[in-house]
């Protein structure tokens, strides 16, 4: 656990620099691929959901996005900021809820 805590200690510590790297309209978002539990003994995937932050000069403040129906909203908001074809996606885009 002394571990867990130590990584996010250095992850929080870095978040000012990665944050001014950020430009007008560049978007932060943080999440994982899984989730797991450090309260658990195990290492294994212990969560069937994960948190996910978004952050950037463009984006509202306070939205709360609930629990996506998938995993795949994040690709397909990533393939709608890059102006990329959702047509073949299983998720939905939730760029419109959270852009200024």
């Amino acid at each position: 656990m002394a571990g867990y805590a130590k990584a996010l200690e250095e992850f929080d510590a870095a978040l000012p620099q990665i944050e001014a790297l950020l430009g007008e309209d560049d978007l932060l978002l943080l999440t994982a691929d899984h989730g797991c539990d450090p309260g658990t003994p195990s290492t294994d995937h212990s969560r069937e959901r994960v948190p996910m932050l978004i952050y950037g000069k463009n984006i509202k403040p306070g939205v709360n996005l609930r629990s996506r129906a998938t995993y795949a909203d994040i690709s397909a908001t990533i393939l709608d900021i890059l102006g990329v074809d959702k047509a073949n996606t299983a998720g939905k885009s939730f760029l419109c809820e959270v852009k200024k």
